[in-house]
């Protein structure tokens, strides 16, 4: 399935405006779904006419792609630079979740786009994104996990796979706390109305939470029943 999802055209055309149209893609995703998001709109917005962004993209699908591809590219990016630096577990996981507030406040039409894979009915698709996108995660958070073992700073049995599973679960949850709808309402219901109000209780409680599960065994905690 990996393929170009723009024409020659697009290629060619000045990087400004091929910046451009993505980003006036991207807020139209974001802003109305996929299904919902109209390609004149998106000309119009772009300051280009509807003929040349079909001289630029085949279907109105693979303008999307081309826009979700590079807003995964970014939230990556932010990934990436965290999980990447000399601190110890629980100070780069205190970092990544301020960096998933920051981005998630600043650039919340990324992880709304994200989150419109979550809607595909094509299976050979979703299969194709979630093997794309998921391994780079999976590979950051186990590589992750790794290096805090051989430091000493979590429980050595943890398995990686799992671990990355859990982990990104989290962070995606978070995510999506901060962006979309529903989760934002689901956010308020748990934690109180005011929980946007008081970024450092989330990051307080969410690492208090990761320390629990990167230090104790199961013998820990059944000695606490």
């Amino acid at each position: 399935m990996e393929q170009k999802h723009c024409k020659p055209a697009f290629e060619r055309a000045d990087p400004a405006r091929r910046e451009t149209v993505l980003q006036t893609g991207i807020n139209e995703f974001s802003q109305h779904g996929f299904e919902n998001a109209n390609i004149n709109v998106i000309a119009k917005n772009a300051g280009i006419s509807i003929g040349l962004m079909y001289k630029y993209f085949e279907t109105k699908e693979d303008l999307f792609i081309l826009c979700l591809e590079q807003a995964i590219e970014e939230l990556n990016q932010v990934i990436e630079s965290v999980l990447q630096s000399d601190d110890k577990i629980l100070v780069r996981a205190e970092k990544l979740i301020r960096a998933i507030q920051q981005t998630s406040g600043k650039e919340s039409r990324y992880v709304k786009l994200y989150n419109e894979i979550t809607k595909m009915s094509d299976e050979d698709k979703v299969r194709y994104y979630a093997e794309k996108i998921e391994g780079i995660s999976y590979r950051a958070y186990a590589g992750f996990l790794e290096r805090a073992k051989e430091e000493g700073d979590v429980r050595d049995d943890l398995d990686e796979r799992f671990f990355a599973f859990f982990f990104d679960s989290l962070l995606m949850t978070l995510q999506f706390s901060y962006t979309c709808d529903y989760y934002r309402e689901r956010f308020k219901v748990y934690c109180g109305d005011d929980v946007f109000d008081n970024d450092e209780k989330v990051v307080e409680e969410l690492l208090k939470f990761l320390e629990s599960a990167f230090t104790f065994s199961r013998g820990d905690i059944q000695k606490l029943h």
